[in-house]
């Protein structure tokens, strides 16, 4: 009897050191997990961290790879990643010089007006406000504005699309009387289609059709790549649901067989860091497994089912918040693409129909409308309503629409016009 109770107390006992490890190691995204596990390896001497990222890094820097003259697609890679790349801001402020701004106050107003400008190379900002926090007329602040057009990139300083593309035909080569129709054609930028019975009107819209929007598009930082945890494989036989082994860190234990306290007390932390790191791999394993059961529709072409953090939890014995811990900055990857693992356990407008279901519908029938008649915000209510027998308003169709990044009716409608 006491042997079975002193195994029984070992076995939580080491469960419990284990399970102090896993929860800051579950919660930690694929790309943090290596960071945390240094702070472990700082502190023992007997484990080593090996990186999952280092294999293409590590091809890439051999001595073959740098033989002068020579050029690969790893170096090139290595270039890319390390190559400093100056901001919007930084090329607007080197840019604040004569003779467009030749004076200290012409300066002073331009660095204001650099303030207000986003990432997109936009202007956000309020002319009157500007203007009475460095004491002049907003007029003076409007015209510095202006010389932005001449500014790089073009069309920054703007305050909308077609106001960058006049911006950007004052820079442009474009000749009378064509620069002239164009000009027009951009001032009266929502009546665009009025101007079909001008001479030269299509050659005005193909010159139009090379302007760029958003401006500052080729400085905009591009998104950070997204490492899935899980993916999702289909074939023939089945769905299956597979770790995304290859950019796990790995760790390994090295000691020589010396038997002491210290050794011992670190070369145990080490292997419950090991064990810590299976059970995170077991954790998502396992809910990718709950995901692909509850949402086999989705991963054969469906919408999204509403779905619950509380019936996985239950499964796992957990508290919802630390599943919610759990699958926060994860992301699955299948056939229709990469998705945050949060997005399956999505709110849901009634018991059967997800805020997803809405949107993805809401997208696709954008995709298929009448270019000569674009759907309203009305509209679409309606075909909702009609399809998933839900009542809503008219408001949160417009609030979803607006988080997909889609203009409404009208203008969806003067761009197509262009196209």
């Amino acid at each position: 009897m006491k042997l079975r109770q002193s195994q029984s107390l070992q076995l939580k006992t080491k469960l419990s050191s284990t399970l102090r490890s896993w929860l800051p190691i579950l919660q930690s995204g694929i790309e943090e997990l290596e960071e945390r596990l240094r702070e472990y390896e700082k502190e023992n001497p007997y484990m080593q961290v090996h990186s999952g990222f280092e294999e293409p890094f590590s091809a890439a820097s051999s001595p073959k790879s740098f033989r002068h003259g020579e050029r690969s697609s790893s170096t090139e890679t290595i270039e890319a990643l390390t190559l400093y790349r100056k901001s919007l801001y930084e090329m607007l402020e080197e840019q604040i010089n004569a003779p467009l701004f030749p004076t200290p106050a012409s300066e002073r107003i331009a660095y204001a007006i650099i303030e207000e400008i986003n990432d997109e190379g936009y202007f956000e900002g309020d002319l009157e406000a500007i203007a009475r926090r460095l004491g002049v007329e907003s007029g003076q602040v409007e015209k510095i504005r202006e010389r932005f057009a001449y500014l790089e990139p073009s069309g920054v300083g703007a305050r909308d699309a077609a106001e960058a593309m006049l911006f950007q035909l004052r820079q442009s080569d474009v000749e009378e009387p064509l620069y002239s129709l164009v000009a027009k054609m951009l001032e009266h930028f929502d009546r665009i289609g009025t101007f079909k019975s001008e001479e030269g009107y299509q050659e005005a819209l193909n010159v139009i059709r090379t302007f760029k929007n958003p401006p500052a598009l080729e400085t905009m930082e591009a998104s950070a790549p997204v490492i899935p945890d899980l993916v999702i494989v289909q074939s023939p036989e089945g769905i299956e649901v597979r770790i995304n082994d290859a950019f796990y860190p790995d760790i390994r234990i090295e000691h020589h067989g010396e038997d002491h306290a210290f050794v011992r007390k670190k070369v145990k932390e080490a292997r419950d860091l090991i064990d810590a790191l299976q059970m995170r791999k077991a954790t998502l394993y396992k809910i990718g497994l709950m995901i692909v059961e509850f949402q086999y529709d989705f991963f054969q072409g469906g919408d999204i089912r509403p779905m619950k953090l509380k019936d996985i939890a239950e499964e796992f014995d957990h508290n919802p918040s630390t599943i919610s811990r759990a699958i926060a900055n994860k992301y699955l990857m299948c056939d229709r693409g990469i998705f945050p693992m949060k997005s399956f356990f999505t709110a849901a407008v009634d018991e059967e129909v997800s805020n997803s279901a809405i949107k993805q519908f809401i997208a696709e029938a954008i995709a298929a409308e009448d270019r000569t008649k674009p759907l309203s915000d009305n509209r679409l209510l309606e075909m909702i309503e009609k399809r998933f027998g839900v009542k809503m308003v008219r408001r949160t169709i417009t609030k979803y629409r607006k988080q997909m990044q889609i203009g409404g009716s009208s203008e969806r409608k003067r761009f197509y016009r262009l196209a």
